[in-house]
């Protein structure tokens, strides 16, 4: 099976991207976070801030402040204990312990892990890692890199100038050993997720960020010390709180992996593996290789989008101020129901706030085009509507820059969005909203590779945690769901005359609270 093969089944085949025979060995399973030993560490402040309420001033922070700030991004904010239905009522029922996070993860086994390259004035200069259950930092190598990650990035941003660089990365085992191969999807999103968290934090903290999805990553990974059979940098976001060119100086001379992880002595921290048998997972680090950059000049940016807005029935939004709102309290109240949603009305001031909640913070720096200028994002948001004021059912594509509807088809969708689910722990007869990211079908092969796959699915992931959050906000529920046939929502939009496909699903609206225990760690 090719890679681009490979890729398609992933979307629309799962079975046949999947290894055969699959088992999954839930005692030898990993630990949802990363635990190095033997190295130097700076525990964090516990005295978390309960409101940000109000953006910050852009000062340049010390250790407590990035404590707080890296809390809220993917610190553990609480735990919780539930039973599977199924097992309701056994007299050996085993209760489900998860770790959670404001930022969710599919089946909240969290593969991410978040590292620093921190210049702070009450902390050594160096790498470290953000060691979420004990809510410290690791250092990992000690010294200032500056122009290091500035020739990994090509040149285009002014490292020197921005007091941390954040850098998210896959381990593929975390997810790997539940998911098999369609872990690959799964990642690339989950990261988009933390990355979208990560945007929303900053702007409460003062900070300014731009995510850069091309870099070379073997001297990134190097400089991490990542052993890239089992992990690799996805993202690599800087953050300033004074003036950047984040532009930078642009590519002077393009620079090869090979001749930067020279300039580096190799460090190789020691980490804790609870899993017994790391099962192999040929096909991620295959797919993970082809997508590499190896040299700075091989960087590309992305032409405008053409606009697919001509000749349907337009419905206009009620204008609604895009402003902000408690942030902390959409992270407390952040939930993911299954068959706890409860069918309610929905107006159109709800709806409208939603949409243009979501998709105003959706901006962003980025190093693939200029969308402060306008530009249309690669991904967009789709839905299928039922019980809302004022609107027909049906089917609708969401424009964000004239804040309307534009209606694909009229009726009652719920019936088959239901019927392609593969499990059916969502009742969707029960959910108003049941909305769909929406994204290029070929992932810009033919500019990006590979590499253009992995940052279509961190970019849905960015949407997607932007809706979450304006969800929770507005008082309801919303289930990011993988488990559906593409080929369903893709029919219901019309969408393969246009190459796009569905990325994700989530059914949002009201909910009642589930059966579980559920305990914050905010005191």
């Amino acid at each position: 099976m090719s890679l681009e093969e490979f890729l398609h089944n992933l979307q629309f085949d799962i079975n046949r991207a999947n290894q055969p025979n699959w088992e999954v060995d839930w005692e030898d399973g990993p630990l949802p976070y990363k635990l190095y030993r033997g190295l130097p560490v700076v525990p964090l402040s516990l005295e978390i801030p309960l409101s940000l309420t109000e953006e910050l001033p852009p000062l340049k922070p010390d250790v407590e402040r990035i404590g707080h700030f890296l809390w809220y991004v993917y610190g553990i904010s609480g735990v919780s204990q539930s039973v599977h239905p199924e097992d309701f009522g056994e007299e050996e029922s085993y209760p489900i312990h998860s770790y959670r996070r404001f930022a969710p993860s599919g089946g909240a086994l969290y593969p991410n892990e978040l590292y620093l390259y921190l210049k702070l004035d009450d902390l050594p200069h160096g790498i470290y890692h953000y060691d979420a259950v004990h809510h410290r930092l690791v250092l990992l190598r000690d010294g200032n890199v500056d122009s290091y990650v500035e020739r990994a990035l090509g040149n285009r941003s002014d490292i020197s100038t921005c007091f941390a660089t954040a850098f998210v990365s896959v381990r593929y085992w975390k997810n790997f050993f539940k998911y098999n191969n369609f872990s690959y999807r799964l990642q690339g999103l989950d990261a988009g997720v933390l990355m979208g968290q990560l945007l929303e934090t900053a702007k409460r903290f003062g900070f300014e960020t731009g995510v850069y999805a091309q870099f070379l990553d073997n001297p990134i990974n190097h400089m991490l010390g990542l052993t890239e059979e089992e992990e690799s940098v996805y993202s690599v976001i800087p953050l300033s709180a004074t003036a950047t060119n984040w532009a930078g100086r642009g590519i002077e001379r393009a620079v090869t992996a090979e001749e930067l992880c020279r300039e580096l002595p190799a460090i190789s921290p020691g980490h804790y593996e609870r899993s017994e048998k790391v099962r192999e997972f040929p096909r991620l680090l295959e797919v993970n290789e082809a997508s590499k950059f190896n040299c700075t000049g091989d960087f590309q940016t992305l032409v405008k989008q053409l606009d697919r807005r001509a000749g349907e029935k337009e419905i206009d939004l009620p204008e609604i101020e895009s402003g902000t709102y408690d942030f902390v309290d959409a992270c407390k109240k952040r939930h993911s129901p299954e068959m706890d949603f409860i069918m309610g009305k929905v107006s159109q001031e709800q709806l409208a706030t939603l949409l243009k909640r979501a998709t105003h913070s959706y901006s962003f720096r980025n190093d693939l085009d200029n969308v402060f200028d306008g530009e249309e994002p690669r991904v967009s948001i789709y839905g299928c509507l039922y019980n809302v004021e004022g609107i027909p059912n049906g089917a609708y594509a969401y424009d964000s820059g004239r804040h309307s509807l534009r209606e694909i088809g009229t009726g009652d969708y719920r019936l088959q969005l239901q019927s392609g689910l593969s499990l059916d722990n969502v009742n969707l007869l029960q959910v108003p909203l049941c909305l769909h990211i929406i994204g290029n079908k070929d992932y810009f092969k033919d500019s990006l590779g590979y590499r253009g796959y992995r940052i279509m699915q961190m970019e849905a992931g960015m949407l997607v945690q932007r809706l979450l959050l304006s969800s929770a906000a507005t008082g309801f529920g919303g289930h990011p769901l993988l488990g559906f046939d593409t080929t369903v929502t893709d029919g219901i939009y019309k969408l393969d005359s246009e190459n796009l496909t569905t990325l994700i699903q989530i059914p949002i609206g009201p909910f009642r609270e589930k059966a579980w225990m559920r305990g914050s760690l905010l005191s």
